[in-house]
């Protein structure tokens, strides 16, 4: 493995999995939300995007995360394996809502100075919530037709289904 994706639902622990996945494969990582959001919670223009995630992919090796579709030719296509953690919708709500929490708290700046607050997170027609309801089903119907796609049938595809599954399989890898 020396470029991976990792894609799964909000919430479902993604960022928190590709970091160490990167340290144990000495690999960079990239979060692919850095490069999308702007200060402000402002979306960065969709060529700035793609841009910056180009850019942040130009080295031998990586570990990325995030689920854009606006940049997942780009992101897929260099990869050589993709894991998606397919996760129960309850898993991944009480882990968004933990975080969540845990963020407005501690006013945990994100993203070029960016931080969740309480109207954001549960009130906003943009909350993750209501994304993470949204994808979940979807995701679950599209990730396996993509990967069957020409384009993709290059790709390594590691699908973890609990986050135990995807700690003894973290754990497998030789460094």
């Amino acid at each position: 493995m020396r470029r991976v994706a990792v894609v799964g639902v909000t919430g479902s622990g993604k960022t928190t999995l590709a970091q160490a996945l990167a340290r144990r494969l000495g690999a960079p990582h990239v979060e692919i939300d850095a490069l999308h959001w702007e200060t402000g919670w402002r979306q960065a223009e969709p060529e700035v995007f793609r841009r910056r995630v180009g850019q942040a992919l130009s080295p031998e090796r990586w570990v990325a995360d995030g689920n854009y579709s606006e940049v997942r030719d780009l992101v897929w296509a260099q990869a050589d394996t993709l894991v998606w953690l397919d996760y129960p919708l309850p898993w991944a709500l009480w882990r968004l809502v933990t975080r969540t929490l845990r963020r407005i708290g501690r006013r945990e700046v994100l993203w070029n100075d960016n931080r969740e607050t309480l109207q954001g997170a549960f009130f906003s027609r943009d909350s993750l919530f209501l994304y993470l309801f949204e994808s979940h089903g979807r995701l679950r119907r599209t990730y396996p037709q993509l990967v069957r796609e020409p384009a993709y049938r290059h790709l390594r595809f590691v699908r973890l289904r609990s986050p135990r599954q995807a700690a003894r399989w973290l754990a497998s890898l030789s460094t």
